[in-house]
């Protein structure tokens, strides 16, 4: 049996299919839900951001239409709006805890680089965070990235060219920071 698009879930849940909305839910959260996290940096806030998403999509005035593009574009989009909506400083007391208290030198030293990268993928200009969190964080193509930001696939790869420069340039600033090196700028 093939599987359903999407789109077929969609229409299928706006008649009213409960299997259907279940079965889009399934499918799309665990992405959506990855991408607010990195983007937000807090559980919470993803959580909050992809239950926002589904209860729009089911919801009266509905603005997804399907000549425009795919719906799984459309999603991301909502996710992208209400996350510049939503947008504000996460400090390192909001940020999640690790899973165990058992957690040893090397981990911790690992959660901060991880934190310090997240962070640093948080304060990209908008196109390139999405390209990095589509391309490099989801393991999306350029070509399914380029379809879900809505630009071709020249410009993703641009943008994610251009982020990690950045980030890297970025990362190499705090690792001297923290070591107390001189930052020397050009």
């Amino acid at each position: 049996m093939k599987q359903r698009s999407d789109e077929d879930l969609y229409r299928a849940a706006r008649k009213g299919d409960r299997g259907a909305l279940g079965e889009l839910y399934e499918r799309r959260e665990p992405g959506l839900y990855r991408y607010a996290l990195y983007a937000s940096g807090s559980r919470a806030v993803a959580q909050e951001i992809t239950q926002e998403i589904f209860l729009r999509l089911i919801g009266s005035g509905v603005a997804f239409d399907e000549r425009r593009g795919c719906l799984e574009a459309y999603l991301y989009g909502v996710a992208r709006n209400l996350l510049r909506i939503r947008r504000r400083p996460v400090s390192l007391d909001e940020m999640d805890e690790p899973a165990s208290a058992e957690d040893t030198l090397g981990s911790l030293i690992q959660d901060e680089r991880t934190a310090a990268l997240l962070e640093a993928v948080r304060e990209l200009p908008a196109g390139y965070r999405d390209a990095v969190l589509l391309c490099d964080l989801e393991e999306k193509s350029y070509e399914e990235a380029a379809k879900l930001i809505g630009c071709p696939v020249g410009t993703v790869r641009s943008r994610l060219h251009r982020a990690r420069a950045l980030l890297s340039a970025r990362l190499k600033g705090l690792r001297a920071a923290s070591r107390g090196e001189r930052q020397v700028t050009t």
